[in-house]
């Protein structure tokens, strides 16, 4: 008798992901109907405008025109109730197939998540949710107001599962709370797989993490971020917030310190989170003791700021060719825009035009009282001083942004420590040995001494 074939859409996370997919494959379809016609209506308009005022031809062309409209308006009208109708009957069927799949023995929760690991790349699980990661960075704010199954939110992990914040959940997760906790959060298009990146490289081992050595090391239980990135940074550093405080109500030992350590737009995220949580005196924030920013773009990354200027250059041009690209990349995350200056508080983005041309509404965020901010950059160049170094940085984030510091500017963040790596790029800084050693000073330090430090060395002088 034939084994009945392996089915692996049982599971109900995956059920919902693909439920997600479905949604967002017709979602796609729909905004890009509504952009074609927004495109044929205005070549059709610039077309007949010059004719429109020319007599005795003015008449016939306003008839013309208004033919066109209706005849165009009931095409995409016609196409975007197809559209739905299909997509109506899609969730009918998808209903049936999740209810006979359903009948079937479903995996375990281990079977199915995978471990944090970077050796793990080539399963199915990992790709999906590194792929999920990717598209929540891109446009994870069109998925938030859609409602979509793909949108990430924010939540804590345990070896790839979401971790109930439940003290019956934190017991079974966390064999030895401590009484110290690191709290990671990853960077734009990541998750926090992103930890665990070269880890069989450097350490022979790819479960290592820079939360496992802390472990290890100093005594800290290491919490794991996921997170929707396409958000606005402060709307994730408000969320991260929120779920610190619940952590703290239900975990299982007291606490007596909380680090944050975030990559690249992670950094930011923790900034916010940090300023929101000492705003509205919440619990955590009292036990928050150091902000590691580690590659961070805190005045902004080049990158946005390039794909704003010429967003702006092709809205100029009075044509389909350049309208319909700018607005193509005007639908980038409201994250990827804040990135622009580094935005990490809600006045910052309010009420304000997300796509004006490099126009710079970033204000001075105070620290936290009694608590340490530290970054650590950059540079692929070997020389940190050599122009090349100040102009790319680690190819993603320049030097002066990741420091908080431009020398043409007054403005600055006035980190009480930084160090500068030369020859590392980006991703270096979320696994590398040598960087680990930085971010265990860091938090094994006191602040006031680290402060003391950096009223030292108010410049953070680059190492060689």
């Amino acid at each position: 008798m034939p084994s009945q074939p392996e089915i692996l859409i049982v599971d109900g996370l995956m059920k919902k992901k693909l439920r997600g997919l479905k949604d967002l494959v017709f979602d796609a379809v729909e905004v890009t109907t509504n952009l074609v016609q927004k495109t044929h209506d205005d070549v059709a308009a610039k077309t007949l405008r010059y004719a429109k005022i020319v007599e005795p031809v003015a008449e016939p062309a306003e008839v013309v025109h208004d033919v066109q409209k209706m005849t165009a308006a009931g095409v995409y009208t016609t196409i975007r109730t197809v559209n739905r109708g299909i997509g109506q009957i899609a969730d009918a069927g998808y209903s049936v197939a999740s209810n006979v799949a359903g009948q079937i023995e479903p995996k375990t929760d281990t079977e199915l998540s995978t471990p944090l690991r970077s050796d793990s790349a080539g399963s199915f699980a990992w790709l999906l949710d590194s792929a999920e990661g990717v598209l929540n960075g891109f446009i994870g704010d069109f998925l938030e107001s859609r409602n979509n199954a793909l949108d990430l939110g924010m939540s804590f992990r345990h070896d790839g599962r979401v971790l109930e914040l439940t003290e019956e959940a934190l017991a079974e997760a966390i064999a030895e709370p401590k009484k110290k906790l690191c709290v990671f959060v990853h960077g734009l298009s990541c998750t926090e797989w992103s930890w665990s990146l070269f880890a069989e490289q450097y350490y022979g081992d790819p479960s290592v993490t820079f939360g496992t050595k802390l472990e290890e090391d100093l005594g800290f239980t290491p919490m794991y971020v996921r997170y929707n990135s396409g958000r606005h940074i402060s709307e994730n550093g408000k969320h991260l917030s929120r779920l610190l405080s619940e952590l703290l109500r239900v975990y299982p030992d007291s606490v007596e310190e909380i680090v944050l350590i975030g990559h690249s737009m992670g950094g930011l995220v923790s900034r916010s989170a940090a300023h929101y949580g000492s705003e509205h005196d919440e619990p955590w924030a009292k036990k928050l003791r150091h902000v590691v920013s580690l590659a961070s773009p805190h005045l902004g990354a080049p990158l946005e700021k390039a794909t704003n200027a010429l967003t702006s250059l092709l809205s100029v041009f009075d044509t389909a060719g350049t309208k319909v690209p700018a607005a193509v990349l005007n639908a980038r995350s409201a994250g990827i825009k804040d990135l622009r200056f580094g935005y990490i508080v809600d006045h910052e983005w309010q009420d304000k035009n997300p796509d004006a041309l490099l126009e710079d509404n970033r204000q001075d965020i105070p620290f936290a009282d009694n608590v340490g901010y530290y970054f650590i950059a950059g540079t692929v160049h070997r020389d940190p001083n050599h122009p090349a170094s100040q102009l790319v940085g680690d190819l993603l984030v320049r030097l002066p942004s990741a420091a908080g510091h431009h020398p043409e500017h007054a403005r600055r963040i006035p980190f009480h420590f930084g160090r500068v790596f030369p020859k590392m790029h980006h991703f270096h800084f979320v696994n590398h040995p040598d960087v680990y050693d930085q971010v265990r000073m860091l938090v094994s330090s006191s602040p006031f001494e680290l402060k003391q430090l950096g009223e030292k060395q108010p410049d953070a002088e680059p190492e060689e």
